[in-house]
This record gives structure tokens, sequence and C-alpha cells, in this order.
């Protein structure tokens, strides 16, 4: 039983390397900016010039690695810092528990998504938690719907990425009063309980609430066998980890044994910044995996439509099970006609994280061309 009155929302922006071998700029800023019940007055009063570092601290020159130095980067996005904002949301019940969410970026602007989450705080502060799990679809409208903030993106962008933080730790909170991860919370939810924390607005065209009521009250059938067998085998992946641009080949066969030890089976490669070395180190990881392994391709949005194609067609004796994010994300025809020239050569397209929105699953259907 959830219980408590959401008396707290604090955000930190946090900048960290992806690894001690310097995967990631080196550079770890934590800026506090702290939001509280008792505090909350104005909204000039949520993001002062007193809680924020400036973007010049965050990002100073001598605290980044520069571009050339950099790995763990992909065609698109060269020069990352991984970072993330990172919510903590607490309530005046004795018991302490705190919900934890985070939206991940890559270093500059994570000040910003901090702005945005603190824009935001007066839509959960002061909240009975047992009140918004009992309307959680309405929760979530008001937090996408706010009639000045969603001019800025309730969809995408910065209000979207300071949603999903915000969303996060509420979730977070919710598995932990119950005494569960998110995931078992999920799975041991009623369905009709499940379908009402889902807003349907923009999807109804293709997905109804009665449609996928229906659905989940068929999944129940062998629910506990799937999930005793989920705990004991594991569910499906993939490991990026070996395949980044910017490692040397020696790296790559290292990284990529070292995964095949570990057990892994199936593997994705960074691809789109040159044809050449991309053909090289997919020969070198296809030469590693063996023929009965599983390679994946991501070319991070690199790509117009006839050089996604024509790119692809050159490495496809890799035998690539798919394709991510080969084109702009929001090009939904160009993917179909990606889709449609790759279908010959057994190549699939899958959509990535920047597939932010519901109206995009609504044109997907349409033209059918999503493999995963």
């Amino acid at each position: 039983m959830v219980r408590g009155r959401i008396s707290r929302l604090s955000v930190r922006d946090v900048r960290f390397p992806t690894s001690l071998g310097g995967h990631g700029a080196d550079a770890m800023v934590s800026a506090d900016a702290m939001v509280s019940a008792d505090a909350m007055v104005s909204a000039d009063a949520m993001v002062s010039a007193d809680a924020m570092v400036s973007a010049d601290a965050m990002v100073s020159a001598d605290a980044m690695v520069s571009a050339d130095a950099m790995v763990s980067a992909d065609a698109m996005h060269t020069d990352p810092d991984y970072s993330a904002a990172y919510v903590v949301i607490e309530t005046d019940a004795e018991d302490g528990i705190k919900g934890c969410g985070i939206t991940f970026t890559l270093g500059k602007g994570t000040e910003v998504v901090v702005c945005a989450v603190n824009a935001l705080a007066h839509h959960v502060l002061n909240k009975d938690l047992k009140d918004i799990v009992g309307d959680f679809r309405g929760f979530y409208r008001q937090l996408t719907s706010d009639g000045q903030l969603r001019w800025i993106g309730p969809e995408k962008g910065v209000v979207h990425l300071a949603t999903a933080a915000v969303l996060n730790a509420v979730w977070d909170l919710w598995a932990k009063q119950e005494g569960k991860p998110v995931w078992k919370l999920l799975v041991d939810m009623d369905p009709r309980m499940l379908v009402s924390c889902i807003d349907f607005r923009y999807i109804t065209d293709v997905l109804t609430e009665e449609d996928a009521l229906e659905i989940l009250q068929k999944g129940q059938i062998g629910k506990k066998e799937r999930e005793k067998q989920m705990l004991a085998q594991g569910y499906p992946a993939y490991t990026t980890s070996c395949a980044w641009l910017g490692y040397s080949d020696d790296t790559l066969k290292q990284l990529c044994a070292q995964a095949l030890k570990d057990g892994w089976t199936r593997f994705k490669v960074k691809v789109g910044a040159d044809l050449q070395d991309d053909m090289r180190r997919c020969q070198i990881i296809r030469d590693m995996i063996g023929p009965e392994k599983t390679l994946m391709m991501d070319a991070n949005q690199r790509w117009d439509v006839p050089e996604a194609v024509e790119w692809m067609s050159k490495l496809a004796k890799f035998k690539p099970l798919w394709i991510e994010e080969p084109t702009s994300p929001d090009d939904i025809l160009g993917h179909a006609t990606i889709s449609k020239a790759l279908v010959p050569l057994g190549i699939g397209i899958a959509t990535g994280e920047q597939f932010l929105f519901a109206p995009m699953l609504v044109e997907l259907a349409s033209v059918n061309w999503c493999s995963t």
C-alpha cells in the first residue's frame, strides 16, 4: 500500500566518465538544485540563480577530453560526456523511502533539463502518492500537458527528458513502497490497473484502451511460467560495449573476446562514419563471433535515405539482423523506403531512443516499416 505526501523533489546534474579508461569525458559535476514543498513560492524561487551552476562552470574546457581522444562514440555523437539529470522524490512517510529517476544526456544541456525538472516540480509536490497512483494517467497528462511548458515540447526535447526523470522517480517510489522492483510491480499489476496508467491520447486509431486490456488479459495465460523462465534464463539482450567507434582493432578484439567469454551471443556495432572503417571493423567482429552469433548495426541517424540503402548494401555481407536508426527518426516514410530496399538482403530496420512520442506509433503502423 502506497503512503505519504510528496514533500521534496531534488534534481542533480551528474557528469561522469563511462569508464576509468576515459570512455566519455572525464568531467564530473554534480549541481544540486533542491525544491521542497515548504520552499516553493514561484517559478523564480524554484530555479533561482543561487541554486544553479553556470554552463561555463559545468563544461569548462579544462575539464573536458578532446574529441580526438573520445571513445564510446557513435557516428553522430562524436564527443559524448555520458551524464544524467538525477531526480530524487521524498515523502513525509516515516519509512524514509525515496524514489529515484534519471534521464540520460550527453553532457552539455543537462543543466537545461535540470531547469525543466524544477519547472515541473509543482505538479508533484504536496501530492499524496495514493492519489497519483489512483489516477496515474491523469498525473502523466498533467506533466505532459502543462499549458505553458508544453509549448517547448511535451513529447520531445528538454521537457520530455525532464518528464521522464520525474516519472521514473515516481515509479521507483511506488515500487519500493510495495517492496518490489518496478518490473515486478508491473508484472503483478491487474490488467485494468495497468491499462489505467497509460495515456491513449493520439493512438486510439491503432490501439484503444479496450484493445490493450484484451491483449493483457490474454497474456495472463502462462504468465507465471514465463516469469519463472525469465528468472531462470534471463531476458535476451545484446552488448554494444565491444564495438563503439574510436576503439583500436586490438581493443575491439580484446573486448569482443571478453564478451564471448562472459556468454554474450548478440553484438551491436556502431557504424556510419566511414564505410571502409566500418567494413574493417565489422569483419573483425564477425570473424571473432563466428557465423552463428547475431550481429546488429546502429548508425545513430547519420545517413539520408539513399545513402543508408547504399551503405547497408555494402555491409550486408556481414549478415546483420538489422540496422538501427539509419536516418532521421522523424522520417517515417524514409524508413519505409529503406526497409523495402533492404528486405531482399535480409536486413531489418530498428528504431532507437529517438523514437519518442505516440503519434509516431500511428505513422509506423500505417506504413508497417519497423522490424523491431
